[in-house]
Parts: C-alpha cells; structure tokens; sequence
C-alpha cells in the first residue's frame, strides 16, 4: 500500500489536485511513515540492492555522506502540456521529476520556476565490512515482492506500471565475521564486490582530475565500492552540511533519457533545469553523469545519522532509551572483557591496551573557541615492524563502524591526495582522504616511513595530518584561499619511535610475551572470541560515545585543591597541559564504565594511570637518548 502511494504521488492525477495544500499533506504523511521505528525494513537500500533490481519511481533510501554540494538549480515546478489528441491543456507538476512529460507548451502563462539544490552524495567512507553486512541482512529479511524479474534492458520513463514492488535483493553468502559466525581477520578493504558495481580508483595521486576522460565517481577513499547518488533538495537547505551523514529517503530517478541528455545536449529535448546551457563541458560531465551509474534521488526525508553502527538504535527515541539503560548495567562486566582482549592484542601490555580502550571511546564533544575537546589522538609507540600493525589495524576495523588506514609511505605520502580541493573547470569539489565522515577511526601506520625526501604534496599531507590531529579541522583547498571544516576524527598513530606527528599522549608499548609468527598469534586471539562478543564490543563502543557527562562543583573543586597540590613541591611536574590531558582521561574513564559523572575515585585512577604512562615514557627517553 505504501509503495503504490509513491506511484499516485508522482502521478499527474495526483499532482493536478485543486487543493493547494495537498503537496505539504502528501510529503508530511510520508515523513510520519518514515519515522516508524519499522520503516528501514520496508524500504529498499541503494546500499545493499543493486541499481538495476530497483524500479524507477520508487520509494528507496541512501545510507551517505554529502560529499559536495552543487549551485542551484532551477527547474519547472508546475508547467502546461498539450494532450495531442484532445487538444486540451493540462497542468503538470514537476517536482521530484527529472525529464518534462511531452508536448509542453512553452507559452504557458501557468509555468511556474522553482528553486531545489543538488547534493553529491556518496556512500559513508570506510566503512567495515561488518557493518555493511549488518545492514544488508537486516534489510534482506523483508523482502516487499518477488513478482519482478530483474532486466538490465533500458525502460521508458513513462512506462505504465501497475504495481510498485522492489525487486527482491540479491541473496549471497554472508560475509564472514557477521552475525552468525566467528569473526575473521580480513585483508584491507572496505567494501563487497558482490554487493556493488561501481568502484572508487585505487590510488588517488595529486594529478588534477581529468572529468573528460573517464567518469570519477569522486570517493573519498581508493578502493571504495557502492553507488553514488544526485540527490535533488526542495526544503530545510540550511538544516544540511557539507560532510553530513544522513539516511536518506526519496523518489528514484534512473531515467535512460538523463544519460542521452548528458552525452548529446540535444536543446529540442526538454530538461526541467533551463540553465543548463550555461555550463562548461567539463561541469555537465561532472553534473550530469549517466544515471545507470549515478542515480539521481529525489529527497523527500532525511534522517541525520550520529552514528552508523547497525546493532545500536539509530534515532534518539523511547527505544533507544530503553536499549542504553538495559546495555549501561553490563557496561562494566564489557569494559572488562574488551580490556582483557586488547591486553592479548597488545602482547601483554595492560596500560597500552587501557589507553587504546579510552582512545576508542573518545570524540570531539563541543568546542571551545578554536579548541575541540574531547579529542585523544594516541601515539602508540614501540610497535613491532613487519605485519603487526597492519593486524592490528584490522582488529580495530572489526569492532568500530568507520576505519581508514594510512600507510605512512615516502611514496604515499608525496602521491596522495588528501586535502579536497576546488575543480574550478568542472565546478566540483574533488575529494580527498580526509574528507571522512565523523567518528570515523584513522589509524596512521607510521612504521612505513622510509629514509627519503618529503616533496611540497608530502610536506602539504604531513601539516594537514598535524592541523587535523591539533585542531580537529582540515583546510579545503580553493586554490585562491583555503576554507577550515571542523571534523571529528580518532587519529591512532603507530611508530617505531616517538611519532614525528603531534598527539595527546603517547604511550610506548612494552610486549610482556614475543610470540614467534605474529599473525598466527594474532588469528588466533580473534577467532577466539565469538561472534556475539565482538558484537557486545562494538555496541559498547558506540554507545560509550553517545553518553552525556558532568562534573559536579564538589569533585571541580576537588580537583583543582588537588592539582595546587601537586605543583607545591616542583611547579615544572605538572603543567595545564598535563591537568587538561587527565581531565580528558578521567571522563573517558567514567564514560568507559557507564558513569555520566566523575567521582573522586575516578579521578584518582586517572591520576594513576597517567603516572604510570609518563614514569614509562620518561624510562623510553633515558634509553633512546636521541627521541626528543
């Protein structure tokens, strides 16, 4: 019922109603349907269901982030056509469509220009294979029809169609580590080559984008899968960012007529955006792509996502609320169990592995001025050569739904892209690595530092690396000026020695067992943990971010009599910065246990703690007399 509602929707006996207020009664009845806590289960996901099993017209969401976003546009909100065989003038609406029925009369004193805005939308970067498998099974156990045959052969627009079922998704084998198995080590990688056609370059260099010799899908990300999406924006402009994560609902649009329109030009055909003309080759190639491979998505709800994590509840409701306070009692048993993990992960190592558990529960809570707080970027120094770090990463990449892993390569570093930067030519923003959406875990693999001479893009890569771990920002590059976008990024750097990029606090690793073949030891910490466990992790993880917190005058007042204290004897032991660093590390503690407010005790543990990290650190230095 819900879907043959979409069809009289956009159909033109609907959209010629006289009642001036249906189109305000139709979008607020279809946004009431979307905000049912069910509503995921009977719309189809361009994440997981294949272009060319979804029908056009038809109501489908998109799980993104918005890339870029594009001028204006102007379109034929209502126009008058000719019935050819009648003769008589009937008013048309076209919102929500890309192409104009035929025979539009041009003269008409009823044409009526409207406003929307296009956004380059693609899907969230990095993110795990664990989570999209999530998604896709979640999705794939409602299936609203199977009485249409999947075709790849191009359809008319117009094309009657009596009935408006999706095509049933693609049945495949889960991916291993999902809900029904042991979690396995996969090899770096961030999407499914079952599940989608498209792919991102698997290398993105500095050399400016050519639009006219290929088609960029513009992925932040090498090797990245899935489709991207123009999506067309009609109301609460303002209420959208660039870098947004959204879940997306709206009207599909794959008509074969864009892609002949983007390739030819042709002026007698007739397009709903009469600006077009204006544009330079490079921007229609750019604008226009052919829609078998990036649809367009006529918006008609959008849900901002503050997390991507399948297991959690996605919206702040009664729910949600109810499924914190049950998972807040097992909290600490969690923490303990998760702890346990990483010390083994960690060769033994229980302080780093307490850090590393803080670091993945940190983010940017608010601003204040320029400086975020919150953010713990950690320096995990120490780490043994050869594949130990890129196994660890890959653990990490199991329990967090957003991980990205940067080779600290001489040739990567001088190739890579990873500031965006303004096409001015094509009139886009091409993207760059650290155009990430938030909450997103960058883990910088600095053991892969060679001796070597940094390059002006090496050198622009390692200040923007710097910026974004000091600053929590990253300055876009326009070419006339640069433009600051804050963003929320855990930033885990691994090195040899001290890391040559600031951090909040490094911690030297100190391996308590050497096993010999590494990655057999690592294997088979993993696959000893089942997959309902890794689960619990990763909603502990999650939720642990989302928490609210507080300190109470009382333990504020404590604190600084505590901190007056400290500095009577030697002022030089303890600095702000030092105040401020366990400050960080006592809310992350409280937070890691389920407590929203700090306790004396908790403060106390982050003192201690904290010596223990810098009495290890200053052991480090008196070995290695050459680290700063």
């Amino acid at each position: 019922m819900r879907m043959w509602f979409v069809c009289r929707f956009c159909c033109p006996a609907a959209q010629s109603n006289s009642n001036p207020e249906w189109e305000a009664k139709v979008l607020e009845y279809f946004k009431g349907q979307l905000r049912e806590k069910e509503s995921h289960s009977w719309v189809p996901s361009l994440n997981d269901v294949p272009l060319h099993y979804l029908k056009p017209n038809s109501l489908v969401k998109f799980r993104c982030l918005v890339q870029d976003m594009f001028d204006p546009e102007f379109y034929m909100g209502v126009y008058e056509t000719v019935d050819p065989s009648t003769k008589a003038n009937v008013l048309r609406c076209g919102k929500y469509k890309d192409v104009t029925e035929c025979g539009v009369d041009l003269n008409s004193r009823n044409t009526v220009t409207a406003e929307r805005q296009t956004f380059y939308c693609v899907p969230i970067p990095g993110e795990s294979p664990w989570a999209k498998e999530i998604s896709f099974l979640s999705a794939a156990r409602v299936v609203p029809s199977t009485s249409y045959v999947p075709s790849r052969q191009k359809r008319s627009y117009e094309e009657d169609d009596d009935d408006m079922d999706t095509q049933p998704q693609k049945q495949r084998e889960p991916h291993t580590g999902g809900m029904g198995e042991t979690p396995q080590i996969q090899p770096h990688g961030n999407g499914d080559s079952k599940r989608q056609e498209t792919e991102a370059p698997s290398s993105q260099t500095t050399a400016p984008s050519d639009c006219s010799s290929h088609l960029d899908l513009n992925f932040p990300l090498p090797g990245e899968r899935g489709p991207a999406c123009l999506v067309k924006v009609y109301e609460g402009l303002d209420s959208f960012k660039l870098n947004d994560t959204l879940e997306i609902y709206g009207i599909l649009s794959v008509n074969p007529v864009l892609t002949v329109l983007g390739e030819e030009k042709d002026p007698s055909l007739l397009l709903l955006n009469p600006t077009e003309s204006m544009e330079t080759p490079e921007e229609q190639r750019a604008h226009d792509p052919p829609a078998s491979l990036v649809p367009r998505l006529h918006m008609l709800y959008a849900r901002p996502l503050q997390h991507n994590n399948p297991l959690l509840p996605s919206a702040p409701t009664e729910d949600q609320s109810a499924f914190v306070s049950s998972f807040l009692v097992e909290m600490a048993s969690v923490r303990a169990e998760l702890l346990a993990y990483l010390t083994h992960v960690l060769l033994g190592d229980g302080l780093a592995a307490e850090y590393l558990l803080l670091h993945l529960i940190s983010n940017v809570y608010t601003r204040r001025d320029v400086l975020p707080l919150g953010k713990f970027t950690l320096n995990l120094s120490g780490c043994p050569l050869n594949s130990y770090t890129e196994r660890l990463y890959q653990i990490v990449q199991q329990l967090v739904p957003c991980s990205y892993r940067l080779s600290m390569s001489l040739h990567t570093m001088n190739s890579m892209r990873l500031v965006p930067k303004k096409d001015y030519v094509a009139n886009r923003l091409v993207s760059g690595a650290l155009q990430l959406a938030r909450n997103t875990s960058l883990f910088l693999d600095e053991t892969q530092l060679e001796q070597g001479q940094l390059d002006s893009s090496g050198v622009r890569n390692i200040t923007a690396l710097g910026n974004l771990i000091s600053w929590q920002k990253v300055d876009y590059d326009f070419s006339y000026h640069q433009m600051e976008f804050p963003c929320n990024i855990n930033v885990l750097v691994t090195s040899e020695g001290r890391s040559l990029l600031p951090s909040d606090c490094q911690v030297p690793l100190q391996p308590q067992v050497t096993p010999p073949n590494m990655e057999e030891y690592l294997t088979t910490i993993h696959m000893a943990q089942f997959t309902s466990q890794i689960n619990k992790f990763r909603v502990y993880l999650s939720l642990a971010r989302t928490l609210d917190y507080s300190i109470s005058d009382e333990v504020t007042k404590a604190v600084e009599d505590d901190f007056v204290d400290m500095r009577k004897d030697d002022p030089q032991s303890v600095t702000a910065e030092d105040l401020h660093r366990m400050l960080v590390v006592a809310r992350l503690l409280s937070l890691s246990l389920g407590q929203t407010t700090l306790s004396r005790d908790g403060w106390m543990r982050a003192k201690h703690i904290d010596m223990l990290r810098r009495s290890r650190t200053e052991q480090q230095k008196s070995l290695n007399g050459n680290e700063p």
